[in-house]
């Protein structure tokens, strides 16, 4: 490390101690940091293939406008991959490798 850079860091960890012993900041029980705030629910459903595919499938196709073909090709991969992203379009990449590189013999993407 550069001089700068352990400057940087002792000015940092400095600042880190006046605020704890200011009290504005609470450490945690056991030290160090405080825990993080929760990050609310995965972008995606994990779904159960046997009693969920449909009504995911329903909500992510709810606004093609083909979705007779988007519901099979759906159906499809939600029994497979056992994942739907959320919301009517994009977000694939959030159900994992499965979803997002199953391609039809065109090379195109089969999960809607």
């Amino acid at each position: 490390m550069a001089l700068p850079d352990k400057l940087a860091v002792v000015i940092f960890l400095v600042a880190s101690l006046l605020l704890l012993s200011n009290g504005s900041i609470k450490a945690a029980p056991g030290g160090g940091y405080p825990p993080a705030p929760p990050l609310g629910p995965p972008p995606h459903q994990i779904v159960d293939p046997a009693k969920d595919c449909g009504g995911a499938c329903d909500v992510r196709c709810g606004a093609h406008s083909r979705k007779n073909r988007c519901a099979r090709a759906c159906l499809k991969c939600c029994s497979v991959c056992r994942c739907v992203p959320a919301g009517t379009a994009g977000n694939q990449e959030t159900c994992g490798k499965c979803y997002t590189n199953w391609t039809t013999h065109g090379n195109r993407t089969k999960c809607p």
